[in-house]
């Protein structure tokens, strides 16, 4: 296998503008998915390193000529720069995340590094006419209102799309004038030092930024930290239920991107060709091991054979191996309890009487690695538990159902509400359909809502949005201030 990383040290974290030793010993060990090889060891931060990176935060906000306080020009000039740097360590970052977690490479580059840029370069366009100030006046009475930062920003990514997460939470933060303290999860730490590297390169102040790896103990000394103004978290819905009840204290301000059980909506008018095709990312993208996939796919019983027929071809189709192969769609499971649970969920699924259709166990020519053969499942009770709960692997569960109102019902069976689907032929119907999915996004025929629209979760999926302005206001707070007649114009 060609491309993993050779085996390093990394002894230091990045706190309050410095590379420093951690007060804490602890050194985990990242752990290839797809080799079993220890391919670098990470010094982590304990609760001690938070209260240092939390204290630099603190003072790079509150001083009066501070980050929040320099104008929207300069920290776009400086996250120019930063983004500059991402994009000209585009490869190195797709190295370390498919090292790291077992992402294919292809995916690394095209999914998990060239997107957050994507994403950079949006953001710096909309910074040009957000409305950070805007006068508004009625007959009783004129404001000014203005958009102020939220203030220090912990930010708690996930392991799956970590590098996608991280920029998704920081440059938004960040171009709004907050300071932040990232927490990466310790098995994908090594996407986040190079990331603070660049930062570092970039020239931010000091306090601006800092990356802590660290394990629970330290995370929650984040959430919990009465000098943190927000924390904005990305995972499971059971950790995000623990941070939203530890910032209700104190009101901290909190914003949850969570789990997912998301449906598609196969109508007898779709295009079946395109809707199974769309499925290769919709449904298995990054190995399956993303919140808003496609996880369910709701099919009329007269269509069931034609689609179980393309899924079948669709996933014999899809190369399973080495994450390095540029050719590879499906690469390990990025820990072995992980495919252990993934594992355990298709046994559930047999027992509980799901027919499986494709895949199902682990490859036989890939005894290394954390490897586990696309899947797919008919006959699946919507009330199961392949029916209800998050899988987080490359496991697919296809529901037929009778009409419309029934696909809605079944695609609205869910505590999850975080993405869906509709395949058809006909636009407005399509609309309707998607109208009436209560998810915070629903893709029609495949087709992305991109960059610029909201995203985020109804029901235990999440609270607030990220992307688009809604994902810059996120990290705002409103002032109004009530001016004279006379002194109620724009600047």
């Amino acid at each position: 296998m060609g491309g993993a990383l050779t085996a390093v040290e990394h002894g230091l974290i990045y706190v309050d503008g410095q590379w420093v030793t951690p007060v804490g010993t602890a050194v985990h060990e990242v752990v290839s998915p797809s080799t079993e090889e220890v391919v670098a060891r990470v010094v982590l931060g304990a609760p001690e390193d938070i209260d240092r990176a939390v204290a630099g935060a603190r003072a790079a906000f509150d001083t009066k000529d501070g980050w929040a306080t320099t104008g929207v020009a300069h920290r776009s000039e400086v996250l120019r720069r930063f983004r500059n740097l991402v994009d000209t360590n585009r490869e190195r970052l797709a190295q370390a995340l498919t090292a790291e977690m077992g992402s294919p490479i292809s995916q690394s580059r095209a999914i998990q590094v060239a997107t957050p840029i994507r994403y950079m370069d949006y953001y710096l366009e909309l910074a040009e006419t957000y409305p950070f100030r805007s006068i508004r006046r009625h007959a009783t009475g004129n404001a000014l209102v203005t958009r102020e930062p939220v203030g220090v920003v912990g930010a708690i990514v996930p392991w799956n799309m970590p590098a996608h997460q991280a920029i998704s939470k920081l440059f938004p933060a960040l171009l709004a004038g907050c300071t932040v303290v990232l927490k990466p999860v310790p098995q994908t730490s090594l996407h986040a030092l190079v990331l603070a590297e660049l930062a570092d390169a970039a020239g931010f102040p000091p306090g601006v930024l800092s990356i802590v790896p660290c394990r629970r103990d330290a995370a929650e000394r984040l959430v919990t930290h009465p000098a943190v103004d927000k924390i904005t978290f990305t995972g499971s819905t059971e950790a995000g239920e623990r941070i939203a009840a530890l910032c209700a204290k104190g009101v901290r301000r909190v914003t949850l991107e969570l789990g997912g059980k998301s449906a598609g909506i196969v109508l007898d008018d779709a295009d079946l060709d395109t809707a199974v095709e769309s499925l290769r990312l919709g449904s298995f993208r990054n190995s399956g091991q993303i919140c808003s996939l496609k996880t369910r796919l709701l099919v009329p019983e007269r269509l069931e054979d034609e689609v179980l027929d393309r899924l079948r071809h669709l996933v014999a189709a899809m190369s399973v191996g080495d994450p390095y192969d540029e050719k590879t769609h499906i690469g390990p499971m990025y820990t072995r309890e992980h495919r252990e649970s993934v594992e355990r969920y298709i046994s559930i699924g047999l027992e509980e009487g799901a027919r499986l259709v494709a895949g199902g166990g682990r490859p036989d020519d890939l005894p290394r690695g954390w490897y586990i053969e696309p899947t797919v499942f008919t006959d699946v009770d919507p009330d199961s538990t392949l029916g209800q709960e998050e899988i987080f692997g490359p496991v697919l569960s296809v529901i037929t159902y009778r009409d419309d109102d029934e696909a809605v019902a079944i695609a609205n069976n869910s505590p999850y509400g975080l993405s869906g689907a509709v395949y058809t032929t006909d636009r407005e119907r399509g609309i309707a359909v998607a109208s009436q999915i209560r998810t915070g996004a629903v893709e029609v025929n495949g087709s992305g809502i991109g960059l610029a629209a909201p995203f985020g979760g109804f029901k235990t999926s999440g609270l607030g949005r990220e992307n688009g302005p809604e994902g810059l206001d996120a990290y705002t707070e409103l002032r109004s201030i009530g001016l004279p007649e006379e002194w109620a114009t724009e600047d």
